[in-house]
């Protein structure tokens, strides 16, 4: 295996220990598509409500690839009083769906293929956002937490912060 295989390996193994994911981490068939993956992890519990009330959960089950940016529910605790529940309200699917494409990439992007590189790159939802993985890796202004978790149709990066397009 080369040594970069094995390093995504490595990330990958503890990035789904550290999260107490059960996606299975070898071998491909048994691994979780994104939707699944989040839903089975408690502190994706706003953003499984968010991608549900959003009509996208058939979009993230497809065949992808895409690389998520993956915001906690504590990332969400820090929005001002009120975002998450007025962003539910089906007269606002229009902008939670633009705030959810925001954080999605097409295409499956590891930590290792920007490492120590400053980049744009276009979101589906469509705007650019700014990845700077020069020291650490941060997208908007957000941390990336935990890196690399694999899933049968891209990866998560966990996030500390909600991103929003201008």
């Amino acid at each position: 295996m080369p040594p970069i295989r094995k390093l995504a390996s490595a990330l990958l193994i503890t990035s789904a220990l550290a999260l107490s994911s059960t996606a299975a981490i070898s071998g491909g068939h048994g691994k979780k598509d994104i939707v699944e993956t989040a839903a089975s992890n408690e502190q994706f519990s706003t953003l499984a409500a968010a991608v549900n009330a959003a009509g996208l959960v058939d979009v993230l089950k497809g065949d992808g690839p895409f690389t998520v940016f993956a915001p906690t529910n504590d990332a969400f605790a820090k929005l001002p009083a009120g975002t998450v529940e007025t962003l539910l309200k089906p007269a606002n699917k229009d902008q939670l769906v633009a705030v959810l494409t925001y954080h999605v990439l097409p295409g499956k992007v590891l930590s290792v293929d920007i490492a120590g590189k400053e980049l744009r790159a276009k979101t589906v939802q469509g705007s650019m956002v700014d990845i700077d993985a020069t020291k650490g890796v941060m997208i908007d202004g957000a941390m990336i937490t935990t890196a690399d978790i694999e899933t049968s149709n891209g990866v998560i990066h966990v996030i500390d912060t909600v991103i929003l397009p201008n």
